[in-house]
C-alpha cells in the first residue's frame, strides 16, 4: 500500500473529531482537500473506510482497523522524534501548546523569551476557549495545555506557575473610584458585566459571591475579556478582569480598579497534561522555564500601576 503520512494524519484527525470540517481546521486545510486525500487513501487500501448515513458518517470495520493502525504509527513517530531530539545537545523541535484566551496577555512574552534562548524550538500555539482546551487535553493533542482552573474530571498532572490576579474593573470616573474599601454587599447592586458560564474568570467570581453570600444579577454577559473591557470603558458597568489584561488601559487612565473587599482574587496559571504522559524534552524545559518565572521574587502589586510580569 502506498500510503502517505499526510493521509494518515488526515484520517486520524477525521476519525478523532468525527467531523471533516473540524479536522480540516486543525490541520489548516480546506474540507475539499481533506475529502480528496481520504478518497485516495481508500483507493490505496482498497476498502471503504467511511460510510455515510444521513448527514452523519461512521467508520467501517476497515476504518476501525485503519484508525488503530494510525494511532500506533503516529505515536511511534512522535516517540522517535522526541528520542532523536533528546540525543542532541541543541534544544530543538516542536513545542505544541493549547492555551485559554486570557493567557494571550502574558504567554507570548514568556514564549518569546524562551525561544530567544532556544532558537531551534518551533512553537505551535493554539489560543482558544476553555472548552476546546479541555477537549484537546483529553485527546492528548498537545505537549501540555495552559489554563487557570484545572479540570476535576480528568486524570491530569498540573504545575502551577505565574499568579493570575483578578480585580474589579470600572470606568475611571466611577463614583466609588476613590473609596477606601467597598464591601461585597455594596457592589452587589452595580451593573455587572460578566463572562460566559464556563469561563475561568466567571467561575472564580461565582465562587467569591457564594463565599460572601451575595447574589448579583448580571447586566450583560459577554464572550471575551476584550469585549468586557470595551463595555467597562463605555461606562456600561463594572466587571472582574485579570489584572494582566488591563495594563495598557490602566497606564493610559482608561480603566480603574475598585478596592472591593476580598479582592484581588489570587489564582495561578497551570501547565496541565494527562497523568502518565511522557513529556518531550522541549516541553519539560519550557515548564521548568515557567517555574523559574514563577519562583522569581514578585513585587508588591499596586493595582493602579502596570503589572510587571518579570
Amino acid at each position: 500500500m502506498h500510503l502517505t503520512l499526510q493521509q494518515l494524519r488526515l484520517f486520524e484527525a477525521v476519525a478523532r473529531h468525527g467531523h471533516f470540517t473540524r479536522a480540516a481546521e486543525e490541520l489548516h486545510l480546506t474540507q475539499p482537500a481533506v475529502s480528496i486525500q481520504l478518497r485516495r487513501l481508500e483507493e490505496n487500501v482498497g476498502a471503504k473506510l467511511f460510510e455515510h448515513i444521513g448527514k452523519r458518517f461512521f467508520l467501517t470495520p476497515a476504518g476501525h482497523e485503519m484508525s488503530s493502525a494510525c494511532a500506533d504509527i503516529l505515536s511511534r513517530l512522535q516517540t522517535l522524534e522526541q528520542s532523536l531530539d533528546s540525543l542532541g545537545d541543541t534544544m530543538k523541535g516542536p513545542l505544541r501548546l493549547s492555551v485559554v484566551t486570557s493567557t494571550k496577555y502574558f504567554l507570548p512574552h514568556l514564549l518569546g523569551m524562551f525561544i530567544a534562548e532556544h532558537e531551534a524550538v518551533v512553537p505551535r500555539l493554539i489560543v482558544t476557549n476553555r472548552e476546546r482546551v479541555i477537549e484537546r487535553l483529553a485527546n492528548n493533542q498537545d505537549d501540555f495545555v495552559i489554563m487557570g482552573q484545572v479540570p476535576f474530571d480528568l486524570a491530569v498532572e498540573a504545575r502551577p506557575f505565574l499568579e493570575n490576579l483578578l480585580v474589579v474593573a470600572a470606568h475611571p470616573q466611577h463614583t466609588r473610584r476613590s473609596a477606601r474599601v467597598i464591601s461585597a454587599t455594596e457592589v452587589a447592586g452595580e451593573r455587572w458585566l460578566v463572562r460566559e458560564a464556563g469561563s475561568g474568570t466567571r467561575s472564580a467570581f461565582d465562587r467569591y459571591l457564594a463565599e460572601q453570600n451575595v447574589t448579583v444579577s448580571p447586566y450583560m454577559e459577554l464572550g471575551s475579556t476584550e469585549a468586557i473591557k470595551q463595555a467597562v470603558m463605555a461606562g456600561l458597568g463594572i466587571s472582574v478582569l485579570p489584572l494582566a489584561s488591563m495594563q495598557l488601559e490602566l497606564a493610559s487612565g482608561c480603566l480603574a480598579v475598585l478596592k472591593v473587599d476580598g479582592f484581588p482574587l489570587c489564582r495561578r496559571w497551570n501547565a496541565v497534561w494527562l497523568k502518565g504522559k511522557t513529556l518531550p524534552r522541549v516541553a519539560r524545559s519550557f515548564i521548568e522555564f515557567l517555574g523559574s518565572v514563577s519562583s522569581a521574587p514578585m513585587p508588591v502589586l499596586d493595582p493602579c500601576r502596570p503589572y510587571p510580569l518579570r
